[in-house]
């Protein structure tokens, strides 16, 4: 796929400023001209080519968050039943970006869907008698859901063998392992859907894209809208720019530009980087043996994003294996950033909330010291315990891609580290921001929704309303109540993204 290569220079004003060229800027831009195709847009990206942070392929797990195979969406409660009411919203925010992209590709607007998502196949697999009880109790619950109802759950090694042969080769039959399987999943390249999205923007629309250009500073006007601080990085040119209503998708640098607007909603936060590796595969005769994306239950002070996983890669046509993610740690809030991101986000707004998530997570802070202390060797005996015979040659590391977790202010603790993802916006809906890491990407479509319903509530209520529901048919609906709906729905995306489940 071809750079986007542009060579105007902004304009002085727009109605809506884009911040960032990842996945939920061009989602949200994508949205904005579809439904409003006369509005004055432009995306700021601070590097050469968008996608090439947190969306990139690599920097991802890729796998379409769905629930059906990460545990820790559906917790055990204290009095022992299962809770699936977060797996729900999960997979509903889920089939909504599905909606979303069937929509562009029914419309022509982008092509070749087998290009950024592929059919694959979601587990989750546990060790022991206490954990395969666990699993098996939450596929009972999760089946009396129909929007879960095609799962499927074993124990026998028979079967296990057949659905995971790569993870069972030379593992002992008294053994204790269950594993539960939906053919419904998907592997996401988030890297090429950005990159396709750019280019209808760029190609049939009016929406202005600016390369190498990073926003440094945004100030409120008196009237209301917003001034903007624009550095051309290639020539060192300065510029401001006016925008009515501005939206923040730059990943981890989201949260010091949010903090530069000086809202009142932004008081307390603040954030902490955590970054990773990969373990990776190419070897042909491994990938024939696995065929999933594989889950298993996260180490005891681990952060969800740390959860092992055994996952079939397809990028650019070519399948590889993943396995990970080992947590690092780096001051940077971007992978492309400055080791001093972290120390210049502190401030009194923020540093009681800081110093409170520290004290209150000290076992994360030791898990990742050990995660950042593992040599190859020690990840490869992690590896091993999925594939017995892992060889260091077949194996490779890969540096991941670098996410903020956001610390929010909390009465009682001082600060609380948030694992989730958030849309923090303004009392007059000028601005928003997206913070937080998982699950990310996934729910990109379903983010964006609820940045225009927070900002543009009248239009979303009234001119916008059809044309959203023809985007998103099930939009203002509870897939877990309506059975057919579902069916219907994933029955159309199937047909329009390819998909061969």
């Amino acid at each position: 796929m071809p750079e986007i290569i542009t060579n105007r220079k902004p304009k002085p004003k727009y109605d809506i400023v884009l911040i960032g060229g990842g996945i939920m800027s061009v989602t949200l831009a994508t949205l904005l001209h579809e439904l409003e195709p006369e509005l004055e847009i432009a995306i700021f990206e601070r590097l050469g080519r968008f996608a090439k942070e947190s969306s990139a392929a690599w920097n991802n797990a890729g796998t379409g968050h769905s629930a059906f195979c990460e545990l820790n969406y559906t917790p055990e409660m204290k009095d022992g039943t299962i809770d699936i009411s977060k797996a729900e919203k999960i997979v509903e925010q889920f089939e909504i970006s599905k909606q979303f992209w069937a929509y562009l590709v029914d419309k022509k607007l982008i092509d070749q869907p087998q290009q950024f998502i592929t059919s694959c196949a979601h587990m989750s697999l546990v060790f022991g008698e206490n954990d395969a009880n666990f699993l098996e109790k939450r596929h009972k619950k999760m089946t009396q859901s129909h929007l879960f109802s095609e799962m499927q759950f074993t124990r026998d090694h028979d079967k296990l063998r057949e659905w995971i042969p790569l993870i069972m080769k030379g593992r002992n039959s008294s053994e204790i392992l269950a594993a539960t399987k939906m053919d419904l999943g998907t592997d996401v390249n988030f890297g090429t859907l950005t990159r396709k999205l750019g280019f209808h923007l760029l190609n049939a629309s009016n929406v202005e894209i600016f390369l190498y250009h990073e926003v440094k500073d945004i100030d409120p006007k008196d009237d209301g809208g917003w001034e903007l601080k624009i550095k051309d990085r290639l020539h060192s040119h300065k510029q401001d720019v006016a925008a009515d209503f501005v939206f923040i998708g730059a990943g981890g640098y989201a949260l010091p530009l949010l903090d530069s607007s000086d809202i009142s909603e932004s008081e307390g936060y603040g954030g902490f980087p955590v970054s990773g590796e990969w373990l990776v595969s190419h070897n042909e005769e491994l990938i024939r043996q696995h065929k999933a994306k594989v889950y298993t239950l996260a180490s005891v002070d681990a952060p969800p994003m740390s959860v092992p996983h055994l996952d079939l890669r397809i990028i650019d046509g070519k399948e590889a294996l993943l396995f990970g993610p080992f947590a690092g740690f780096s001051t940077k809030f971007l992978k492309e950033g400055s080791y001093l991101d972290l120390p210049e986000s502190v401030n009194f707004k923020n540093i009681r909330s800081l110093f409170g998530a520290w004290w209150h997570n000290l076992p994360l802070t030791t898990y990742l010291i050990q995660q950042v202390a593992m040599t190859k060797m020690q990840k490869m005996n992690h590896l091993r315990e999925f594939v017995k015979d892992a060889k260091d040659e077949d194996w490779e590391l890969k540096i991941a891609g670098q996410r903020v977790q956001i610390i929010k202010k909390d009465e009682a603790e001082g600060g609380k580290l948030e694992f989730g993802t958030e849309v923090v916006v303004n009392k007059k809906g000028t601005i928003a921001s997206l913070l937080g890491a998982s699950p990310g990407a996934s729910t990109s479509v379903s983010a964006m929704l609820t940045v225009l319903e927070k900002c543009f509530p009248e239009k979303v209520k009234g001119e916008w309303a059809s044309k959203i529901v023809e985007m998103i048919p099930t939009y203002g609906k509870r897939l877990s109540e309506h059975p057919e709906l579902t069916l219907e729905i994933r029955n159309f995306t199937k047909e329009k993204l390819q998909l061969q489940y």
